[in-house]
């Protein structure tokens, strides 16, 4: 039989079970067809690039003063549970309407829930005050004057974020971000109140937070 594998591993699997199953991969090492030359064994066709997978971008990891410690990957801060920095954008229109955005159905977290207009995390070697004005660029497509509220304490609600609020004047238009918002919505501050009160699921805790120290000020 004509060895077929690129990977050493599966061509000494291949060279002792040879009539158990025949795979071909790409040069490139993306699996094309996976099939079992036995008779009624079914097999199963994948893409691994079509598996959602979490960013692992590197962002600094804080003590409960928010000082930094170290760095490590996204993935494993979440996994882990450390503190870690982040920033959430609240943009108004000019007759006081609150901007919302739907979270992607393809984003990791919260998928498909309404959340503050802009946010991310702050990625290493960047601050709170250079964090934000990316965020509103990436997520949003527009530069404005950000006004920094207020910050709020890691909890396990929060994610365990140290959350930077800015609050900003934009009537739009708004170029989003496909890959991270599904939808954009104006909404009277009435409305807010009215569906954060009776905790609203289709609401994000942390927008829910956020809203109500907000309207406490």
């Amino acid at each position: 039989m004509e060895t077929l594998f690129y990977d050493d591993a599966f061509g000494r699997i291949q060279h002792h079970f040879p009539d158990l199953f025949l795979s071909v991969f790409t040069s490139s090492g993306h699996i094309r067809s996976a099939r079992c030359i036995q008779k009624g064994i079914p097999y199963t066709t994948f893409e691994p690039e079509s598996i959602p997978k979490m960013p692992n971008e590197l962002l600094a990891v804080v003590d409960e003063h928010d000082r930094i410690i170290t760095h490590r990957p996204r993935r494993e801060i979440h996994a882990l549970s450390l503190r870690h920095r982040a920033v959430h954008i609240l943009v108004f229109n000019d007759s006081g309407q609150l901007l919302l955005q739907r979270r992607s159905l393809k984003k990791d977290l919260n998928k498909g829930l309404w959340d503050t207009s802009a946010a991310g995390h702050v990625d290493q070697g960047e601050t709170y005050a250079t964090c934000a004005p990316r965020e509103l660029e990436e997520e949003l497509g527009v530069s404005a004057a950000l006004t920094a509220l207020f910050k709020l304490e890691p909890t396990p609600e929060l994610g365990m974020e140290f959350i930077q609020v800015y609050e900003c004047v934009n009537n739009g238009p708004f170029a989003f971000a496909v890959d991270e918002i599904d939808e954009l919505r104006w909404l009277n501050r009435d409305e807010v109140d009215e569906r954060v009160d009776r905790n609203d699921a289709a609401l994000t805790e942390t927008f829910r937070i956020i809203w109500r120290h907000y309207r406490s000020l």
